[in-house]
């Protein structure tokens, strides 16, 4: 697919770029993107792969434009507001780069049609707040063997992983169980405007490798991004052979609607700091776990906390009992959630989350503990 004059010049600067080049550009222009979700992850992603010169363009999302969105969804602005996302997003892609295919479905993505549409297109990116569809988007794509770039954010917090058919685990190997409600959505917690741009972006960046074949995709690691710190993290993820969809011998075999119940599991409980303060205050001693870096958990922490970062849980799991019900603490509740995940994952009964974490705790009971 030769690129026009026109796009010679538009991507002049990716020309320039060896590892691009006139033929990196021509398979950005034969690409099929789908983003699943106009929301804070989507817009930047769909900012930035429209004005790269991705061919084909799909956008889902079948929620209209609030005026609470234009905090962090830049793809919109204040006319939009009540507008279909899916249109309003798609006629903005337009007005940037007119010479591009966009398509808008503006509907909810379920088992019903996630195959109809996925056909369509060639990568998928999940910029949804939602965890019934966070799984069915991974279900589908491992199923229909799609790459998949995946990006999470709370509070001030993010975590990006991309899944490449045959080349490592997909989302369900790092989280394999979860229900509806376990963590707070934007509305309840609350989000850093900025912070779905810094993902957003960089699942971005992921796609134009994939498609471009350059660089090494974040297959196998989880990238974690804490805003208020500053700080990007790093844990090796490995494919598990027991995964319900890609595993050895997987038990779903068709995407499906996830629950909202938690699927066989205890669940997470969610637990504030006035909530924990309240226990320890009774004389009630709960296994606290706290997941932060050493020098986080150095500067200060909970008297008794048990410290295990949270890259060493995984092989440190068994030194927690399983009847234990432990809380899970990080800096402010991101790193805590994956924690309680794993433990799930392990058999540990009703593990908790400590929302807003070390934060939390500081703002709400103790402002002596530094938090770092």
């Amino acid at each position: 697919m030769s690129l026009s004059a026109s796009e010679r010049e538009r991507y002049r600067r990716h020309l320039a770029l060896p590892e691009i080049g006139a033929a990196g550009q021509e398979k950005l222009k034969a690409a099929r993107v789908l983003i699943v979700g106009a929301g804070g992850l989507g817009s930047p992603a769909a900012l930035y792969l429209a004005a790269a010169g991705c061919g084909t363009l799909g956008l889902i999302d079948g929620d209209r434009v609030d005026i609470t969105n234009l905090q962090r969804q830049v793809l919109f602005d204040s006319p939009s507001i009540g507008q279909p996302k899916a249109a309003a997003g798609s006629e903005r892609l337009r007005a940037l780069n007119p010479e591009l295919r966009i398509v808008a479905h503006a509907i909810e993505l379920r088992a019903a049609n996630v195959r109809e549409i996925f056909a369509q297109y060639d990568l998928v990116l999940d910029g949804t707040d939602r965890l019934s569809a966070r799984y069915l988007i991974n279900d589908a794509c491992v199923l229909m063997r799609r790459p998949l770039v995946s990006a999470a954010i709370h509070r001030f917090e993010g975590h990006l992983m991309t899944y490449v058919p045959d080349q490592g685990p997909c989302y369900r190997c790092l989280f394999p169980h979860a229900a509806e409600g376990l963590v707070a959505n934007c509305a309840e917690a609350g989000v850093l405007g900025v912070l779905p741009g810094v993902l957003g972006t960089l699942q971005a960046t992921e796609a134009i490798k994939l498609i471009t074949g350059i660089g090494a995709p974040l297959t196998g690691r989880l990238l974690t991004y804490d805003a208020l710190e500053m700080r990007f993290s790093e844990f090796r993820v490995t494919r598990r052979r027991d995964c319900a969809v890609c595993g050895d011998a997987p038990t779903i075999t068709e995407p499906r609607d996830m629950s909202t119940s938690t699927e066989g599991t205890q669940g997470i409980r969610r637990l504030s700091a006035a909530a924990l303060h309240e226990q320890l205050e009774r004389g009630e001693q709960p296994l606290l776990v706290d997941v932060r870096e050493d020098a986080e958990f150095a500067a200060g922490h909970l008297p008794g906390a048990l410290h295990i970062p949270l890259g060493q849980l995984p092989q440190r799991l068994a030194e927690i009992d399983p009847q234990a019900a432990p809380v899970f603490i990080c800096r402010s509740g991101g790193r805590s959630m994956a924690a309680c995940q794993m433990a799930l994952r392990a058999n540990i009964r009703s593990p908790a989350n400590l929302e807003g974490g070390m934060l939390a705790w500081a703002a709400d009971i103790d402002p002596r503990v530094r938090v770092v």
